[in-house]
């Protein structure tokens, strides 16, 4: 076999690649020409060796992470891999059944940094020692190549998103889940600055600052401190009546009324989306000094993360609701939130239904005619409800005026008819109630499936109030 041909063939096109990417599935595609042996690419994205480029397997590991298997090795020592029996070693990832030696080199730039990995795995008898030179070789071309071609390629900016809403699910507290929400939106946005307007007890609130506010965020909250309360209910009153908006970049253009503040602080570029419900939720900007145009991809990726964050904040709102109301509750003598926990643990998927109840228009009771209304309200609906309950089904009060019933049913239509009985009961009260309802799914935790009847509630409040709605399942 004339390996120098092989040199030959495998480079000669590299000079046309116009990208990384390019470059690394012309390199493969060409090297497969000249050997029946299963070849895999790996690059560093993002701390793991992801695989661009393969070909001679019905499966290989898209993604390998740091010093896992031969691969990985390689990649971390910068040191060739000869395995004349695969079985023998035991860093070995199997691609095909039938392999039996394995040539793993470093993809290097010329000044010897590892940038990736070019794996070979034959199933015949093949003479390593010249395609070990061959190899090392070609990835030593391969890497000069991706380096001139400006490195690896990029994370997408989809893969970005997914890594941070693993951070927001993970986030603890309000805190950590606003930090991780701005870096996110500033990070896979590509822009300089993000904002976030959480509802508060009476008016939109300014989220205090993550722990690395940029010059722009110090700005843009400065003038919207300043601007006060009433400006910022304007924004998000804006956002969730018309959508998601951002900026065409023409120069010249004057902004409208409420995004007047957010000029004064040097915003030219701005994406603006709703978080969460019209009713308690809030408003994502993300802003720039620069005079950009988003493109529309821009405002999906923003929409995704402002709903992965609001999920995000909603579960730790609930989580904190239920631990802070461990005692029975007094007013209803409803069960507490203690028991609640333990029995949604133990919820049987496809059984056992959650049914999240909001009161209807209840603040407007407590403003008019003060909270001893409110609690004689409160105490006559949780009668009624209870009442209007079956035998074994379980009513809660998680809140000041929500409650939760755990009921069993064969199908989910037997869980919304109870609900709808509800509905019926509270009329009789002179009130109404919204009901979201949801069934737990195989694997889900309770959190997640009360989490699932709240927005199931938030749809109902959002259609007009007074109804039920049945999460999808």
């Amino acid at each position: 076999m004339d390996h120098q041909r092989i040199i030959r063939d495998v480079t000669a096109d590299l000079p046309a690649a116009t990208t990384a990417l390019d470059a690394c599935q012309r390199f493969v595609t060409a090297l497969a020409g000249h050997t029946p042996a299963a070849i895999s690419l790996l690059l560093q994205v993002q701390g793991r060796l992801r695989c661009v480029a393969a070909t001679g397997a019905w499966q290989i590991f898209s993604t390998v992470p740091p010093k896992t298997g031969i691969v990985g090795r390689v990649y971390a020592t910068g040191e060739t891999a000869v395995v004349p029996d695969v079985a023998a070693d035991p860093d070995h990832l199997p691609i095909r059944p039938d392999v039996t030696a394995e040539i793993c080199v470093p993809v290097v730039d010329p000044a010897g940094r590892a940038v990736g990995a070019l794996d070979l795995q034959w199933s015949a008898p093949v003479d390593l020692a010249p395609w070990r030179v061959t190899a090392e070789r070609l990835a030593a071309r391969l890497g000069a190549r991706i380096l001139a071609l400006g490195g690896p390629p990029p994370e997408s900016r989809s893969e970005k998103l997914l890594r941070h809403a693993a951070a927001l699910s993970a986030a603890t507290t309000d805190c950590d889940l606003i930090t991780s929400a701005i870096c996110a939106a500033r990070d896979v946005s590509a822009l300089s600055a993000a904002v976030l307007l959480l509802d508060g007890p009476e008016t939109s609130r300014l989220c205090r600052p993550p722990r690395t506010p940029g010059e722009l965020e110090d700005r843009i909250r400065a003038e919207l401190t300043e601007a006060g309360p009433v400006a910022l209910d304007r924004i998000v009153e804006l956002v969730h009546r018309y959508g998601a908006g951002y900026t065409l970049g023409e120069a010249g253009q004057p902004p409208t009324e409420e995004y007047v503040p957010l000029s004064h602080a040097g915003v030219r570029t701005l994406v603006a989306v709703p978080l969460g419900p019209p009713d308690g939720g809030g408003v994502l900007l993300v802003a720039d000094e620069r005079l950009l145009r988003p493109d529309p991809t821009t405002v999906s990726l923003m929409e995704l993360l402002a709903g992965q964050a609001w999920n995000s904040l909603d579960r730790l709102r609930t989580l904190n609701r239920l631990r802070e109301q461990a005692s029975s509750d007094p007013l209803t003598g409803l069960r507490h939130t203690g028991p609640f926990g333990k029995r949604i643990a133990t919820a049987t998927p496809g059984r056992t239904a959650l049914l999240a109840i909001d009161v209807d228009g209840f603040k407007t009771v407590n403003d008019t005619y003060g909270h001893q209304a409110g609690d004689r309200l409160l105490i006559g609906l949780a009668r009624a409800l209870e009442s209007a309950l079956r035998h074994g089904d379980e009513l809660y009060r998680i809140g000041g005026d929500e409650f939760v019933a755990v009921i069993e049913v064969n199908r989910p239509e037997e869980a919304v008819r109870i609900a709808e009985r509800l509905t019926e009961a509270a009329r009789r009260t002179g009130r109404t109630i919204s009901v979201g309802v949801a069934l737990p799914r195989p694997g889900e935790s309770a959190e997640v499936t009360l989490r699932r009847a709240d927005q199931a509630l938030y749809t109902v409040k959002r259609q007009g109030r007074d109804g039920v709605r049945l999460a999808p399942a």
